[in-house]
């Protein structure tokens, strides 16, 4: 059918296009859609047709069999009449002998309405396959399409940021990190450079204080000044 051979070359295009990227397969996709959803729309045109020749061919077929009943009708009132002597046995006969040859009529009338009744019914399955395989792959595309669109945006954005990620070196933004941890290494030696330089030239009083406990000691020269005062000797 003409719709599967157009999926098929959409599949062709699809894969074609992932390898070479010659063309785009979102687009051959989406064109593939419309094509399909315009096969979907003569297909829904064909079908209504079949199925009002198919109405046509029933409302035949209950035309010829009324006019079968009342052909038949009439033939046996025409007997009637002659067996009352209402007319002629002869005409009577004539008359009922042309009306059963409508009623003949009518009747192959009514057998051909339903032959080709039955042979547009047999289509109108068919093509309403047809039609519910068409919506099927309408729908079966559009998912498709949706997923491909969507793998397409994580495609782009993976890429894109792989791209930054490979690209971060070469604007030397490692190189400029390096350097500055570098800086500071420098710097922290050299703060504690600087504080063994305090350390080395401290003044002789500072010594002094640190190697003794001035504080202590002048309490015990003014403890001893009061025992003497008040006249305490140290024990011997």
């Amino acid at each position: 059918m003409k719709f599967l051979r157009r999926l098929f070359k959409i599949g062709q295009a699809e894969m074609h296009s992932a390898i070479d990227g010659i063309e785009d397969p979102i687009k051959m996709t989406e064109q593939g859609i419309r094509d399909m959803k315009q096969d979907l729309e003569k297909s829904l045109e064909a079908l209504a047709q079949v199925k009002a020749m198919s109405i046509r061919a029933k409302n035949e077929m209950e035309d010829y069999s009324n006019k079968a009943e009342d052909y038949n009708e009439k033939a046996m009132l025409l007997l009637k009449k002659a067996q009352k002597g209402d007319m002629p046995a002869e005409d009577a006969d004539r008359l009922a002998t042309e009306a059963l040859l409508k009623k003949e009529e009518a009747l192959a009338g009514k057998t051909r309405a339903e032959g080709d009744k039955e042979k547009f019914d047999q289509n109108v399955l068919q093509m309403e396959g047809n039609v519910q395989t068409i919506k099927q792959n309408i729908n079966k595309w559009e998912n498709e399409l949706k997923i491909l669109r969507s793998r397409v945006k994580v495609a782009d954005a993976t890429k894109n940021l792989n791209k930054q990620m490979a690209n971060i070196d070469s604007n030397g933004t490692i190189s400029l990190l390096e350097r500055m941890k570098e800086k500071v290494i420098q710097e922290e030696a050299l703060a504690e450079a600087y504080g063994d330089i305090a350390d080395s030239t401290k003044s002789v009083d500072a010594e002094i204080d640190s190697a003794i406990d001035v504080k202590k000691s002048k309490a015990t020269s003014e403890l001893e000044k009061l025992k003497e005062q008040m006249g305490i000797t140290p024990k011997e």
